[in-house]
């Protein structure tokens, strides 16, 4: 299926089901639904970051320390975080992530739902292609050395400062 037919749940700024959308239409319209933040790590604690495909609806071919994606229409967040991980990391069983908080994500033209996650991936992954361009895996060090130098997802570096913030709490 074309990733602009899927349909999401439209959501009001309580997280309430307001209505349906095609993908699409919600991303050209600017509608609020719901999105996924998943932190996968390998053994060695190291965390995985990509470049977006130039294909992708929004935000191609930025950089990104989460995978994830948008929550279907009637899918729980686990849910989500599951299959989104599974499938831009390239594996099958993995842990189920652990969900470690929301916010309202409120950047220009786009807004959603963010439910962030974590993972430890011991697997080897084999990102989707569609969906990854490259990656790699990096120490916190590494990444913070980059994070001036790349263009990243703004929803990424936002969830990426949340997430710095809640575990400096």
């Amino acid at each position: 299926m074309d990733p602009a037919e899927e349909i999401l749940d439209i959501v009001d700024e309580n997280d309430e089901v307001v209505g349906q959308a095609p993908r699409g239409e919600a991303t050209a319209r600017g509608l609020r639904h719901r999105c996924v933040f998943i932190e996968a790590r390998d053994a060695q604690g190291r965390l995985f970051v990509h470049r977006r495909t130039a294909t992708k609806l929004v935000f191609p071919s930025h950089y990104d320390m989460f995978v994830g994606g948008v929550v279907g229409a009637g899918e729980s967040y686990d849910e989500a975080a599951l299959r989104e991980a599974e499938e831009e990391l390239g594996v099958t069983g993995l842990p189920r992530p652990e969900p470690l908080f929301t916010f309202l994500y409120e950047g220009g033209h786009h807004t959603w739902w963010s439910y962030v996650y974590q993972v430890r991936c011991e697997l080897p992954v084999r990102p989707q292609t569609e969906e990854v361009d490259w990656h790699t895996f990096l120490t916190d060090a590494e990444l913070e050395q980059r994070l001036g130098d790349w263009t990243w997802v703004p929803d990424g570096l936002e969830t990426y400062r949340r997430l710095r913030d809640f575990r400096a709490r």
